[in-house]
């Protein structure tokens, strides 16, 4: 009867649970130090401010964002926005959103993500246009022009976009696809 514990199954599905919960921490605990190298106080900087409130609503410790704004003041200045544009399956346009504090090796991740998915790099400003900033916030942006894919390039985007999610730099993602 090896392996049957209960309490054993209960710290495996306790372990996956941590695991996910600590890549979303990390991910929103870096898009507020990136939001915190111009300004610390979220009274006078709009994009702070909304980050934090992104993390309470997650349930983030208020320690873990006082200490994110605290590195971002002291030597966040290596923190770098980026932006990729790729064209995944079926010709969909992709923009990435992520924060790195190396930029080489950031692309070079999501180079091998979009080959090993079936995507392509694109040249900087050829995938945006496709794109406008949502009217309501300017963080979001929707597609301009839609586009239809066939069901089995869906499913071949879905999975590149979910393997793009899981490298920790990533922040964002958006597509043209219809889903």
């Amino acid at each position: 009867m090896a392996g049957h514990s209960h309490w054993a199954g209960i710290k495996r599905k306790k372990e996956i649970t941590d695991q996910k919960r600590g890549k979303l921490f990390s991910k929103l605990l870096a898009a507020i130090s990136a939001a915190a190298r111009t300004e610390s106080n979220p009274n006078f900087n709009l994009r702070l401010r909304t980050a934090i409130i992104k993390a309470k609503e997650l349930m983030v410790p208020q320690e873990n964002i006082d200490r994110a704004i605290k590195r971002a003041s002291e030597d966040g200045k290596n923190l770098e926005d980026l932006l990729f544009e790729a064209y995944g399956p079926g010709g969909a346009a992709i923009l990435i959103f992520a924060i790195s504090d190396n930029k080489n090796r950031t692309v070079q991740e999501i180079k091998l993500i979009l080959k090993e998915g079936g995507g392509k790099w694109a040249e900087s400003g050829s995938v945006q246009w496709l794109f406008e900033p949502s009217s309501d916030t300017i963080s979001e942006w929707k597609a301009k022009f839609p586009i239809e894919i066939a069901s089995e390039e869906k499913g071949k985007l879905q999975h590149l976009i979910e393997e793009l999610e899981d490298n920790d730099n990533v922040q964002k993602i958006y597509t043209n696809s219809i889903n």
